[in-house]
């Protein structure tokens, strides 16, 4: 008996061994082809700068693909060729590539070339790195607008380009790169008439999604955690930990519009966290109020952030692509406008 568990221990060993080694030939595969993609992408632009002629580029890239597909297969198709010149384009400098491909594959950066704005692609890029998001989460990111949901999209570019170079160089993340407004909950099932208590019971049913949409570094604590101050029972609706701020987070359930009684509650809940919930080495508990709807001078004349609350709206049907569109960068302009103030 003895014998056998000692030989699955070392069938379990040799087993890791080799998948961990099927992962490492993956990865390096994959780089190497994406450096490949990118190296005939720049030397294609070259070639064409040289010639300094739109029609020469249409016509050497249609010469191109025809022959390197006959040879090599569809990867030269002229889409692709496109897709390695742009590519290149974007991502001029060696160095940049080469750290890039280590995390990212192919498929991947496929998903960032229409992303015109390079401070939003960065964005995309360094959330991915962080929270090592498969190309179909990665696609669903950029489909439901996820850095214009973010709170960093709606602060100057300079501190935008400041928060991403720490996340990228120190691994340092704050609040604004984790909360977001809206939040997507049309997974829940919700019908037209339903209670702040079914809300709560649909995202536990759904844990899992409801994490997925929240940020992968959210760990689930309680429900309905039951505080008392001066003889009397509160219960805050959904308690979680963010792993990298080191903070709880306190979720509070609204049905309706955002009103502001709604700051005091979360502020009692918050400082209640702070005395006697918060351990040594974590920083200071986050309260988010999840609501149907909010003003937003509301929100601003209400200074959350002093307090460390946040609010946002959540959604339990997705919206038409534009009308989201058209809100989010209302949502924008106003919060600039209101920096500017």
């Amino acid at each position: 008996m003895h014998k056998e568990i000692e030989d699955l221990q070392l069938l379990g060993h040799i087993r890791f061994l080799i998948e961990e080694s099927k992962k490492q030939v993956a990865v390096t595969v994959n780089a190497t082809m994406s450096m490949l993609y990118w190296q005939i992408g720049k030397k294609i632009n070259d070639e064409v700068a040289q010639h300094h002629g739109e029609t020469y580029g249409k016509q050497i890239v249609a010469t191109l693909w025809r022959q390197l597909s006959a040879e090599y297969g569809n990867s030269f198709s002229e889409k692709n060729l496109r897709r390695m010149m742009q590519f290149a384009e974007m991502f001029p400098d060696e160095k940049i590539v080469v750290s890039l491909i280590r995390q990212l594959t192919w498929t991947h950066i496929i998903a960032i070339i229409p992303i015109t704005d390079p401070v939003k692609r960065e964005f995309y890029i360094e959330m991915c790195k962080l929270e090592k998001w498969s190309v179909r989460t990665f696609r669903e990111r950029i489909q439901s607008m996820l850095y214009e949901r973010t709170a960093i999209s709606k602060k100057p570019e300079l501190t935008i380009k400041n928060d991403l170079d720490r996340l990228k160089t120190e691994q340092q993340i704050n609040p604004d790169l984790v909360f977001r407004d809206p939040y997507f909950l049309d997974f829940l099932g919700l019908q037209d008439t339903y209670s702040e208590k079914d809300l709560e019971t649909a995202i536990i049913a759904e844990l899992q999604r409801f994490i997925t949409e929240f940020g992968n570094d959210f760990a689930f604590l309680a429900r309905q955690k039951r505080i008392s101050i001066d003889s009397r029972d509160y219960k805050i609706d959904l308690l979680f930990f963010h792993r990298r701020l080191k903070s709880l987070v306190a979720i509070d359930l609204k049905l309706g519009e955002f009103e502001a009684g709604y700051k005091g509650q979360m502020e009692l809940y918050l400082r209640y966290l702070e005395r006697y919930e918060m351990v040594e080495g974590e920083n200071k508990p986050i309260g988010l109020i999840l609501c149907a709807g909010k003003s937003e001078e509301h929100v601003e004349l209400l200074q959350l952030d002093n307090s460390n609350i946040k609010i946002a709206e959540y959604l339990t049907e997705l919206p038409d692509k534009k009308l989201l569109q058209q809100k989010l960068h209302q949502a924008v302009e106003f919060a600039r406008n209101r920096l500017i103030r």
